[in-house]
């Protein structure tokens, strides 16, 4: 059995995810500059868009994204890597152009921060489904690029099967300063301080 047949037979009985439009964030916008927005939110990303629109190159369809920075925990990372939080936003990037994924992409990321959003996942296809050409997954190179790019995006990982597998991503996102803040008090909540305990 050669590789097409195995592949194939492995594909069988697999449906084809439903195209989803993007999913609007929030439905009231609240009244304010961006950049106050941004501040407010403990976001580094800038109301200018500083995403490269060429020059990357396509990825193969089956390859698994794979990125964490400095300081991310391993059982965080392997959790997102499994699928394991619960996705709060999603963006479909099929059918878009690289241009218009990079204005997606931008402000996906900043409105899910300003939301307090963690866990986002980000479908960008596979690319073109022909055997002979295996570096075709045009979009799914820029998102690799552009997550590296975005500071805010604490990690990425190919998503599990059932969420898109190796046309998706998921990605883990910064806590905004209010999210922070709130941990603290739950956290603190009925203790007392460690400064202000008698001697």
């Amino acid at each position: 059995m050669d590789d097409d047949e195995l592949f194939f037979e492995e594909m069988a009985g697999v449906q084809p995810l439903k195209r989803e439009p993007r999913e609007r964030l929030s439905k009231h916008t609240p009244v304010d500059t961006e950049a106050r927005r941004a501040a407010a939110s403990g976001s580094s990303i800038s109301t200018t868009n500083p995403l490269v629109d060429e020059g990357i190159e396509p990825l193969d369809a089956w390859y698994v994204l794979d990125f964490k920075r400095a300081g991310i925990q391993h059982g965080v990372y392997r959790k997102l890597r499994m699928g394991r939080y619960d996705i709060e936003a999603r963006l479909d990037l099929h059918r878009l152009t690289v241009k218009q994924a990079r204005e997606e992409v931008h402000q996906f990321i900043r409105d899910a921060m300003q939301l307090g959003l963690r866990t986002v996942l980000i479908l960008h296809g596979k690319g073109q489904r022909k055997v002979e050409q295996e570096r075709t997954a045009v979009l799914k190179g820029y998102v690799n690029r552009w997550l590296q790019d975005i500071e805010d995006v604490q990690a990425f990982h190919s998503a599990q099967p059932i969420h898109g597998g190796t046309g998706a991503v998921y990605a883990l996102l910064k806590k905004s300063a209010e999210k922070k803040q709130q941990n603290r008090e739950r956290f603190m909540k009925g203790r007392v301080p460690y400064n202000t305990q008698p001697h």
